[in-house]
């Protein structure tokens, strides 16, 4: 193996889920690599986020009918999507590039890339979840789509059969089968779509096992360090300057900061579409004689309720678009609470204190898919963004992609959808 002093160094911008996984696979196959994260590394999107590994999640968000659902939406500030009002270029110019992703044509080129890439992901997760050392409590018990009206149990039998044409498992039960397998809770609902496949862990004890093994193999992580500018060459990126003072040298550089990353993007004059899209979680101890088996998504209200180790159970949602803000709308929050008895009538829930609320912002690209790839400007960067809702879902598989990459090796799955530079 080469020595230190002249293993390749490769500088990540980004300690979120995305920025780890791409340290992982980067460090196994010899890389010096070093992370920089400009807060102290306690608040990645991750922490707070559902803990959901959904192959069954292949359709975009940008789908015919979403911009209607969402003008709907705009007036109920307890809404499952929200757009906040602004005048702002970056927002109109992601709407109109929004609209016109919304397309069946561009969802039926989506849907293969977007299971392609989560069936990669489920993959490493079973492989990473091997080593008894990496206790995540990574379960695969699945994954519900409860329906309360008619309507939409219907309409999800339909996704159910695209998904089935696609390879991923997909059963439509009644009330009386779903109820025994949730003989505890007993959705008060239409119908249920179960997808057997798709898994959950613990983000929290993932996030802490992943920075602990990463240090413990030699990953520097450089916390507090704000990337203030770029020093340049022609088409490479020599160095990169921090709040701090810092000046590091790379050799290859990549971004992966989420939410953040348009805005690096754009001192390299790059242009990189994308909106933080604002959720919401709360966790709790699971109710005594009301279990919930199998993590579920109340369909028509857009919330997510998985259960998690410790005998915790945590409720999340909202997609709410409003800029790079960590304001609490406890409005949303109170949509989320509310749905939960309409669904499952004998589990009552409280409206949380503010204080036992999370919030997390997830990046979104116009056409539901994340950034992933070199950039043409630039020979040794590479972005990984953009992942909406599915950045935890979808982390092995971009962290193993990555890698790929900076190695030129041939990647595990076709990307060439996932180009940063789509909008140019």
């Amino acid at each position: 193996m080469a020595t230190k002093a002249n293993v390749p160094h490769t500088v990540i911008i980004g300690s979120g889920i995305i920025g780890l996984y791409s340290a992982y696979y980067l460090q196994q196959k010899g890389h010096q690599v070093t992370i920089i994260e400009r807060t102290d590394g306690s608040d990645g999107c991750s922490y707070g986020n559902a803990g959901m590994i959904v192959p069954s999640h292949f359709i975009p968000l940008a789908v015919p009918g979403m911009i209607e659902k969402g003008i709907r939406w705009m007036f109920n500030s307890e809404s499952p999507f929200y757009v906040k009002p602004r005048l702002n270029w970056d927002l109109i110019s992601w709407g109109l590039k929004f609209y016109k992703a919304a397309n069946a044509r561009q969802v039926e080129r989506a849907m293969p890339a977007l299971r392609d890439i989560s069936l990669l992901a489920k993959k490493l997760y079973q492989d990473f979840a091997k080593d008894e050392k990496n206790d995540f409590s990574f379960e695969e018990r699945g994954l519900m789509m409860l329906c309360k009206t008619g309507h939409n149990f219907h309409e999800e039998a339909e996704v159910a059969e695209t998904a089935n044409k696609l390879g991923i498992e997909a059963q439509v039960l009644d009330v009386t089968a779903l109820h025994q397998l949730e003989p505890e809770v007993k959705p008060d609902v239409a119908g249920a779509v179960y997808y057997p496949g798709d898994a959950h862990l613990y983000p929290n004890v993932l996030l802490k096992k992943l920075k602990d093994l990463l240090q413990q193999q030699g990953v520097t992580f450089l916390y507090n360090n704000e990337v203030t500018g770029f020093d340049s060459a022609g088409s490479t990126i020599k160095s990169i300057s921090t709040q701090s003072g810092k000046t590091i040298a790379v050799e290859e550089l990549i971004i992966a900061t989420g939410s953040w990353s348009p805005m690096l993007a754009k001192q390299l004059n790059i242009n990189l579409p994308m909106q933080a899209g604002k959720g919401y979680s709360t966790t709790l101890k699971q109710q005594e004689g009301k279990k919930l088996n199998i993590p579920s998504i109340l369909l028509e209200a857009r919330v997510a309720i998985t259960p998690m180790s410790d005998n915790l159970i945590r409720f999340g949602g909202t997609m709410e678009i409003g800029g790079i803000n960590q304001d609490i709308n406890m409005n949303r929050v109170r949509g989320i609470i509310k749905a939960v008895p309409e669904f499952f009538p004998e589990y009552p829930i409280e409206v949380p204190k503010q204080e036992k609320v999370w919030s997390g912002l997830r990046p979104c690209s116009p056409d539901g898919l994340p950034y992933i790839g070199r950039t043409k400007k630039y020979t040794n960067l590479i972005i990984a963004s953009g992942h909406a809702m599915m950045g935890l879902s979808l982390a092995p598989a971009t962290g193993k992609l990555v890698q790929e990459i900076v190695d030129n090796e041939k990647t595990s799955i076709d990307i060439s959808l996932y180009k940063p530079e789509r909008y140019d």
